[in-house]
């Protein structure tokens, strides 16, 4: 990185930390989200415009000493995952200021699982889970990720799981967590921005998926849509909000280097979409990220259940948007075909593998 480079930093973190200083002041200030374009493939300097947009890491991170980076390996495809780059981006900002770093995922599926048009194992068991995990950190790089910068990678699946209670539970009065989780004083999301056949989008809030362990909630967090569907036919939305809420999001990164649309968050189709959306707030973030995808706010369950919730805001008019504008960047992703977890388990033949945990 050269001089230009770091003096732009400087004087973009210093207005971001003097706007935030300044909207701090006023009363119920908007929530500021920032979006920023990819120029030239250069994907870090986007990252870091980015959290310098919103006062910079030291001032996203402050009072935190903790810092758990989440990203979203749903499988073992760098299609549909979000990328090294990203989050190595990211997590080398938090240790800049001193922090304490952990990345870590649950992946829905992996190797040493089987799935096959119709057919779908699943499992709890602990060194399935651990085999299949560490084979999704190795093909995607984040092993090799974790060893540059010299920070744990966490299976999120397995450990000594806590119970953590969720206050006005919409689906679980309380949740199975990884400590690793239950420790961090605030929770960095990570994802790839794509759409998604259940909740239409996945991004900040519904990566929280991934925090659901297998060793409690089987693999492909089977047993959590499975209740979730007794309260909302998307059998997401909720339970994604209710752990949300038992964790200390401070700090989403939307990776749009590349997105997928259509039959996310897997089946879809990946495309460059170069652009990187970041905020302190969760639902403000993805709030943003879904309108430059061309989705309204009505249009997704999760955004819902989180205002049912007591989270803000409403609306994209309480929210303040720097850098780019959403109209600037908008693309219009061809939606997914929508589909209750109910239906998708009526086409499944699904088959337990291994012990129980």
């Amino acid at each position: 990185m050269n001089h230009s480079d770091i003096s732009r930093r400087r004087f973009l973190a210093a207005v971001g930390g003097a706007l935030v200083s300044a909207s701090c002041a006023k009363i119920q200030a908007k929530p500021v989200v920032s979006l920023v374009r990819i120029r030239n493939g250069k994907t870090e300097a986007a990252v870091e415009e980015a959290i310098d947009l919103l006062g910079g890491i030291r001032s996203v991170t402050r009072g935190k000493e903790r810092i758990f980076v989440k990203p979203n390996l749903v499988g073992p495809s760098p299609t549909y995952t979000t990328k090294p780059a990203v989050v190595e981006t990211v997590a080398r900002l938090i240790q800049q200021a001193k922090k304490d770093v952990r990345i870590g995922e649950a992946s829905a599926t992996g190797p040493g699982l089987q799935y096959t048009p119709g057919t779908i194992e699943v499992t709890s068991d602990r060194e399935m889970l651990s085999r299949m995990q560490q084979a999704v950190f190795e093909q995607l790089g984040y092993t090799e990720l974790a060893k540059r910068l010299k920070v744990p990678l966490v299976n999120l699946h397995v450990g000594d799981l806590r119970q953590v209670k969720v206050p006005g539970g919409f689906v679980f009065q309380e949740v199975s967590l990884h400590p690793e989780l239950a420790d961090a004083d605030l929770l960095c999301s990570v994802p790839m921005m794509k759409t998604h056949i259940m909740a239409g989008v996945t991004l900040g809030m519904k990566n929280l998926i991934g925090a659901y362990p297998g060793q409690a909630y089987k693999s492909l967090r089977y047993t959590v849509h499975d209740e979730g569907a007794k309260v909302e036919p998307t059998a997401a939305a909720a339970t994604v909000v209710d752990m949300a809420r038992v964790n200390r999001m401070g700090l989403v990164v939307i990776d749009g280097s590349e997105a997928m649309e259509g039959n996310g968050p897997s089946a879809g189709t990946a495309f460059r979409m170069d652009v990187i959306v970041a905020g302190t707030n969760p639902l403000a973030t993805d709030m943003v990220a879904a309108a430059v995808m061309g989705f309204g706010v009505a249009e997704i369950p999760t955004f819902a259940w989180a205002n049912k919730a007591g989270m803000t805001p409403a609306g994209l008019d309480e929210i303040e948007v720097r850098g780019q504008t959403i109209g600037a960047v908008k693309r219009d992703f061809v939606r997914p075909q929508l589909q209750s977890w109910a239906s998708l388990r009526q086409k499944m033949k699904v088959r337990e593998v291994g012990s129980p945990a």
